[in-house]
């Protein structure tokens, strides 16, 4: 007679889908969209594979909770920044201080937004999170600025953050405080 197969016990883990996003979202800002696979995620976040699809019914779904994880983090905090503003003039100079001192300061935070846009050009459930964080985004620019020039703002913070991020001769801080002065105009 054979001895029965000796089984790991179950570890009770009441926190692991949400543990399991939060390791979605680091291992995207290291390794990507493309290298946030099952396998990667389950590894990173010492798990059994299975736990992955027990807990999402794709992989997709991963990245979807994940990138809002993202965004329900940074929104909050851009719009904490323009509540803090008295008016539209010093609105301009909070943006100036949001892309040089959070945008280009974290390298993370820099790389997970632009994953999201790449992966959000081919899956329309990330559109649906891009379109979320720009309608959050204009919420609080709109405290001190119409819905348009609100939308005109925001388009120019994530060009000015993507060309001063990957250019070789990036835009100083006054250059950026002159591209938004001309808002104020």
């Amino acid at each position: 007679m054979t001895a029965a197969p000796v089984r790991r016990p179950r570890r009770h883990d009441p926190g692991r889908r949400d543990r399991l996003v939060a390791t979605t979202v680091e291992v995207i800002a290291q390794a990507g969209v493309v290298g946030a696979t099952h396998r990667a995620i389950a590894r990173a976040a010492d798990v059994p594979l299975g736990s992955l699809t027990y807990h999402f019914a794709s992989l997709d779904e991963l990245h979807t909770a994940a990138f809002t994880r993202h965004v329900d983090d940074v929104a909050p905090r851009f719009d904490e920044r323009m509540a803090t503003a008295p008016d539209g003039a010093a609105a301009l100079e909070v943006l100036v201080g949001h892309l040089t001192d959070d945008l280009l300061a974290s390298h993370r935070d820099f790389v997970l937004a632009v994953e999201l846009y790449a992966a959000a050009a081919r899956r329309p459930a990330l559109r649906a999170v891009t379109q979320d964080w720009m309608l959050r985004s204009r919420r609080s620019l709109e405290r001190h600025f119409d819905p348009v020039t609100a939308r005109e703002i925001d388009a120019m913070v994530e060009g000015l953050t993507l060309h001063s991020a990957l250019s070789t001769d990036p835009m100083t801080p006054a250059q950026i405080r002159a591209a938004f002065s001309r808002f104020a105009r």
